[in-house]
């Protein structure tokens, strides 16, 4: 788990490299043991970032508890579901590293999925374990569903 709550959001243009600034705060919290991360697809219109070794601990532990399951015997019947993970996890991620001024590169496959041109604004938010980077109209969209539930969230979160 992060030491420190990522939060903020931030606007962003992503130039005509498929080039983004991180916020210096947010990526130094991303590279606090090195300048890799792991940038993941998470929704249409919406990426992660994450602390390579954070994300690496998560990943390792989630696959080897899938690999376990299936050696017991316990995923028998569901190979359909196992090649989709598979698939998934071959496209979902892809380790970046920041280059100076805490810029990234959109991979080609991870830009897409985002949806923004070169020129196109981008909405850099802190999620508190990550960084994501959202499409403008998504995020809108997801924090329209989402905020009627945050009291409640809040609440059950801390106390």
């Amino acid at each position: 788990m992060a030491r420190t709550f990522i939060l903020g959001e931030f606007r962003r243009a992503l130039d005509e490299r498929y080039r983004l600034s991180i916020p210096n705060e947010m990526a130094e919290l991303l590279t606090a043991d090195g300048d890799e991360c792991v940038l993941a697809k998470e929704r249409a219109g919406a990426l992660s970032l994450w602390n390579a070794a954070q994300w690496q601990e998560k990943f390792d532990r989630s696959v080897h508890l899938v690999q376990e399951k299936m050696l017991a015997g316990r995923l028998d019947g569901r190979v359909e579901d196992v090649q989709v993970l598979g698939r998934l996890l071959s496209t979902r991620q892809t380790s970046i590293k920041l280059a100076g001024r805490s810029r990234l590169v959109l991979p080609e496959g991870f830009r897409e999925f985002l949806g923004v041109e070169p020129g196109g604004e981008v909405l850099v938010v802190g999620a508190a374990l990550c960084v994501e980077l959202w499409r403008p109209e998504r995020w809108f969209a997801y924090v329209e569903e989402q905020m009627p539930g945050f009291r409640r969230l809040f609440d059950n979160l801390s106390s």
